[in-house]
């Protein structure tokens, strides 16, 4: 049996072993054809190279409207009359054009033209290189937008021109149009011009000269321009005038004068700047003036008199340091009270009393850390100084089981001078607050969040004859909203009115926090309580005057209504809004009644075209109006609006105001405004004016002022402003 087994095995393996033998014989044959195959099929491809390549190059055409003809001679193709070269996105053309078909050169004389893609070249004569994209031209006259560009003579390819004895104007040339004459001018369609010896100015007036020009195309030539002239009694006659230039990418120089012949002359340098790199954007701008004062200086808002040496210095500054991190500041230097209301008024009406800070903020994941500082670079306004402040505030987080937790601290030194007199105050103060919060929902349209928290202050500086002082303060109260709707189905076509849904959400506050006013002798008051006639936050970790509390224990009622309808754009749009607020004040701080003044606003919105708006304040014991304040603007589209408002403060203010605006054609428009004051019986201000868009590229404005009552401003003014708008 064993012999016979040993047999079979044998058998087995020689049978194996030829299986695996005879294949081989066929994968040689089928690698010999594969090599084969290869061989030929990359034989047939280098031989086809050259047809490929021809294939993806453009076909060029050559015509003209007499029969071209070719030169043995000079081995060039010849044609005269309208003659064209076209070669893929290149269309050459001109009274002659002579083309080498050993070079690649085309030789254009006579109206040549040279269109690329979106630029055109006029030339007298033109030599273009048709293998590397090159060319040379005489007397090249150019345009794309907002650049039209001449030279004498200029060499370039597709991404760069070099032109000689170069001037340059934005958009058309013309008597106002920004110009630019250079030795050698460098142009980058879309992205950089390059001017060395060059001379800048309006038109044909051209006083600035720089060594080296340089000027993103990206942004404007100029940052910021303006010229004003006219005449007002307490200045005289006058003319003021501001322009930055650029000196190197996103930064741009100038200065700013003025001449007036009552005071002298005022004069500042200015500067501009911005730039992007990667997250980082940054964008800021410097503005000053200085001038010695012969005019009637009269006094400040102390009754000291305004010194002959004036002058102020104006910093602002944005930046995205990081897709997380900001960097704002802002800095307002007077020498005195006045300088902006005598010579910059309509900077000063917007900034009566300037701030000068710096403010960095981190934005984390769910809090931010922030740093900030105030100064008091002036002497004559109160400012409470952060030197600095610390501060961090945790955005409410849940916390699990229904519960959402507020928590913020902060660190500052504080610092007050009064400039009329009194003590100076300091102070270092740590503050914290936490809360805790969890809001039921027994129905989808009423909530109940009820509020625990509380307040710790700590004072390094304390004032009473004690050196530091603790306040330890808790709060308790509730949130609730109870939210309805309604639709109607109205529709009027007339004022794009598709339907109606009204929301209405009455909601119920309270908070009650004990003792707030503890140890109110021992706090300096920097942070304190400021005149306002609106209802202020009632929670405890919102109170901005941290050094000056009171105890409280009040419920606030607010009804919020909102009439909303369709919209084809935005899906809704509000036709209307009307909310009530009041306090009921259940323990009473020194002077305040029971129930606070009832506040009400409403806006109304029924058409594009027409809005209303109204704010008032109503004390409900005496049935005596305190406040309101109305509007109602009506405009057609840019053709003409109008706004009338007023301000009523019982005892202070009873203003009416109408500002309109009413476009004449293309190129002006009509504006005035008016502001009476019903008090006085007077009109404290009439503005009338016309505007001018001259080329799309200056507005100009020409206004008449009158004043009346007892004011630093003259009773009558006229001035001409020039302000850049197309550049």
């Amino acid at each position: 049996m064993r012999p016979a087994a040993a047999k079979d095995k044998k058998h087995v393996k020689t049978h194996i072993n030829a299986e695996a033998c005879l294949p081989a014989p066929r994968r040689l044959c089928c690698g010999s054809v594969t090599r084969r195959l290869l061989l030929a099929l990359s034989a047939i491809l280098l031989a086809c190279l050259p047809l490929l390549r021809a294939a993806d190059r453009p076909q060029m055409v050559f015509s003209s409207e007499q029969p071209t003809y070719f030169d043995g001679n000079t081995k060039e193709a010849v044609g005269i009359g309208n003659a064209q070269l076209a070669y893929g996105d290149l269309l050459l053309s001109a009274d002659e054009i002579r083309y080498n078909t050993s070079t690649k050169i085309a030789i254009a004389h006579g109206h040549a033209i040279l269109t690329q893609g979106a630029r055109r070249l006029l030339a007298d004569a033109l030599t273009f290189n048709l293998v590397d994209g090159t060319y040379h031209v005489e007397n090249l006259r150019m345009g794309e937008y907002p650049l039209n560009i001449t030279g004498t003579s200029a060499t370039g390819d597709k991404h760069t021109i070099t032109l000689n004895e170069a001037r340059a104007t934005f958009h058309e040339p013309g008597a106002f149009v920004p110009t630019l004459r250079a030795d050698k001018l460098v142009y980058a369609p879309g992205r950089k011009l390059q001017a060395e010896s060059a001379s800048v100015g309006i038109g044909g007036m051209r006083p600035i000269t720089f060594s080296l020009f340089q000027q993103n195309l990206k942004e404007p030539l100029l940052s910021y321009v303006s010229l004003t002239g006219g005449y007002r009694a307490s200045l005289g006659a006058f003319i003021e005038s501001g322009l930055h230039l650029p000196v190197a990418d996103g930064f741009r120089f100038g200065a700013d004068l003025g001449i007036y012949t009552n005071r002298g002359v005022m004069f500042g340098p200015a500067a501009s700047y911005g730039g992007k790199e990667d997250d980082n954007t940054f964008q800021g701008y410097v503005r000053s003036g200085f001038i010695s004062d012969h005019g009637d200086r009269l006094t400040d808002v102390r009754g000291h008199p305004v010194p002959k040496n004036r002058g102020y210095v104006e910093w602002q500054h944005q930046q995205q340091v990081t897709s997380n991190l900001t960097l704002v500041g802002e800095l307002n230097y007077w020498k005195d009270s006045e300088i902006l209301r005598d010579f910059r008024p309509k900077e000063f009406f917007t900034v009566q009393e300037p701030d000068s800070f710096l403010e960095s903020v981190y934005n984390g994941n769910n809090y931010f850390i922030s740093a900030f500082g105030r100064f008091q670079p002036n002497s004559f306004h109160p400012v409470q100084e952060r030197l600095p402040e610390l501060r961090f505030d945790l955005l409410p987080l849940a916390v699990g089981h229904g519960f959402t937790e507020r928590f913020n601290a902060s660190l500052v030194s504080l610092h007050e001078d009064p400039p009329s007199g009194g003590p100076t105050l300091e102070s270092t103060r740590f503050d914290t607050y936490y809360s805790l919060s969890r809001t039921f929902a027994p129905q989808p349209w009423l909530t109940f969040t009820p509020v625990a928290g509380g307040r710790l202050t700590y004072y390094d500086q304390a004032a009473g004859g004690r050196s530091t002082y603790t306040r330890a303060l808790g709060e308790v109260g509730f949130d609730a909203a109870l939210r309805t709707s309604a639709t109607y189905d109205y529709k009027n076509e007339a004022w794009g009115i598709d339907g109606l849904r009204h929301l209405m959400t009455p909601r119920l506050l309270y908070r009650y926090i004990p003792e707030a006013d503890k140890g109110q002798a021992y706090i300096p008051p920097i942070d304190r309580q400021t005149f306002t006639t609106y209802l202020q936050p009632l929670g405890l970790g919102d109170l901005r005057n941290v050094d000056q509390l009171h105890a409280t224990n009040t419920v606030r009622l607010e009804l919020d209504n909102t009439i909303q309808t369709r919209d084809s754009v935005y899906g809704s749009r509000d036709l209307m809004v009307f909310n009530l607020a009041a306090d009921l004040h259940l323990r009473r701080a020194v002077g305040e009644s029971d129930v606070s003044e009832l506040h009400n606003e409403i806006a109304l919105m029924p058409a594009r075209w027409l809005q209303f708006d109204l704010y008032n304040s109503f004390a409900p014991q005496t049935f005596t109006m305190k406040e309101i304040n109305t509007g109602v603007t009506i405009h057609d589209g840019d053709q003409w609006s109008v706004r009338l408002s007023s301000n009523f403060l019982r005892h202070q203010l009873d203003d009416y105001f109408i500002e309109g605006r009413r476009r004449i054609n293309e190129a002006y428009e009509a504006i005035a405004r008016v502001h009476y004051d019903f008090r006085t019986r007077r009109f404290n201000e009439q503005f009338y004016g016309i505007r001018q868009n001259l080329s799309n590229l200056w507005l100009v404005e020409y206004a008449v002022t009158l004043y009346d009552g007892p004011r630093r401003e003259s009773r009558f003014g006229f001035n001409v402003q020039v302000q850049a708008i197309g550049f």
